[in-house]
């Protein structure tokens, strides 16, 4: 007996998968859109499809990201290939972006780095918004850096990809702008529960003393030598760790700190400037 989108979408509702995710999930795994599955609650699809929507259901009630599930998260405007390699690409990460893009206004040929890049969202999308820019991309994972160099070349947007540990992957040159999202979530903080699909590193910073700020802190402590005077350093951390950051980054000797909000209002990014 054929399963039909309506008889999978109660079948989601059973596993107390959202109804916008199991939509896109029966769009995916029919190579249909959205809006066609709304329209047609009555199409039926065979045995091989079923059984691939019901495995995908069941994975998605279970808490992995649905990104992980169709391969693929938008950000800033830009469809990115995700795998449980990288971290899936969040909202609040724009914030970032919108930053960096701000300051690029005023530099004609900038250089631009982006430490911990993952699937190369905050690189690539600076390159898109900004084809002058000289950008450049780190990472630790070779297996991040793969997605994120398939996603460059995917999109037709040229950064230089760099394997390392933050500045460590570049031994030379200085930055007009350094920007990063490393992990900053506490090795004890409950909220990594919830978290148990993305690859940890990403998440937890390596030595972490319980309040998720040592590779925050690494970064600022070293990047004074790596920055133009002048220049800006952007970082994203936890909605409760903003003090903290603006700490960091004042006893590193940065000026101008302080501290931008997420789409929800929530601290997000602190940045400061290399003295002039």
């Amino acid at each position: 007996m054929n399963v039909t989108v309506a008889g999978a979408l109660a079948q989601a509702r059973e596993l107390g998968v959202e109804r916008l995710d199991a939509q896109l999930i029966v769009a995916h795994s029919l190579g249909q859109t959205r809006p066609w599955v709304i329209a047609h609650d009555d199409a039926a699809f065979d045995r091989a499809t079923a059984q691939t929507v019901a495995n995908l259901l069941k994975r998605r009630a279970t808490g992995e990201p649905l990104a992980y599930l169709l391969g693929e998260r938008e950000f800033h405007g830009l469809k990115l290939r995700v795998t449980p390699d990288v971290l899936v690409p969040r909202a609040d990460t724009e914030t970032l972006v919108e930053w960096a893009l701000e300051l690029l206004v005023e530099l004609p040929m900038p250089r631009v780095i982006d430490l911990g890049t993952g699937s190369g969202a905050i690189a690539l999308a600076v390159k898109h918004a900004c084809p002058r820019a000289d950008v450049h991309a780190t990472d630790l994972s070779v297996a991040a850096l793969e997605v994120a160099r398939a996603n460059g070349h995917a999109l037709g947007l040229a950064v230089q990809w760099h394997a390392g540990a933050w500045w460590q992957a570049m031994p030379r040159g200085r930055f007009h702008i350094a920007l990063s999202n490393p992990p900053y979530v506490a090795a004890d903080d409950p909220h990594l529960a919830a978290l148990i699909h993305e690859p940890a590193m990403a998440l937890t910073p390596a030595g972490d003393c319980g309040d998720g700020l040592a590779d925050i802190e690494r970064i600022v402590d070293s990047s004074a030598p790596r920055l133009f005077r002048g220049a800006w350093l952007l970082i994203e951390h936890g909605a409760e760790q903003g003090a903290a950051a603006q700490r960091a980054f004042e006893r590193g000797g940065f000026s101008d700190v302080q501290t931008r909000p997420d789409l929800a209002g929530r601290p997000r990014v602190t940045g400061g400037r290399h003295p002039l």
